[in-house]
């Protein structure tokens, strides 16, 4: 008979911590959800160049008074695809969004906009990601609703789909305003 050793139970104890931390992290209320410190303060400084032939946007044009969005997105992000005609609707339906193109090569980005269409008011390029970077950004797409004073309402971190857009990007919309 094999005589009982303490490290016999160490892989149950192992299993049962990761199984533990899963379950944890499965009860979050919105496990995609990605804290942003920037909630409720004042938008970082737009720093973008100009896309092509594209209006570009500034720091005033964020605190015009009027709610907005500013959706960073990329040519080589298939998400950004998906996102996109739900974006063509929000701009059709009067909202304002100003596109900022990340880490894209010039001319793929406005092939991206020719072929899909162009939802955006204004839109510029973050060739390095820096901007990005101060806005707390992890990835495209990634969605920000500013007020009119331009203080961020919400962070919304992936592509707004249809049911996205009806019970988060909308609400936000007007209770922003």
């Amino acid at each position: 008979m094999a005589k009982f050793s303490p490290l016999m139970v160490l892989p149950v104890v192992i299993f049962a911590g990761f199984a533990g931390l899963a379950f944890v992290g499965l009860k979050r209320e919105n496990p995609d959800g990605l804290p942003s410190a920037l909630t409720g303060r004042p938008a970082p400084a737009v720093e973008v160049t100009q896309l092509g032939r594209e209006k570009v946007f500034n720091d005033k044009d964020l605190r015009d008074g009027e709610v907005k969005l500013v959706n960073y997105w990329a040519s080589w992000c298939a998400p950004c695809r998906v996102e996109h005609p739900n974006l063509e609707k929000l701009a059709e339906s009067g909202v304002t969004i100003y596109g900022v193109n990340y880490k894209d090569k010039p001319s793929n980005a406005l092939k991206f906009l020719e072929e899909l269409g162009n939802p955006y008011a204004a839109v510029g390029a973050d060739e390095s990601g820096r901007m990005a970077l101060n806005w707390g950004v992890y990835g495209v797409p990634e969605t920000y609703i500013i007020d009119g004073e331009g203080k961020i309402v919400l962070r919304f971190a992936g592509p707004i789909t249809s049911r996205v857009m009806e019970s988060t990007i909308l609400p936000a919309i007007e209770a922003a305003r």
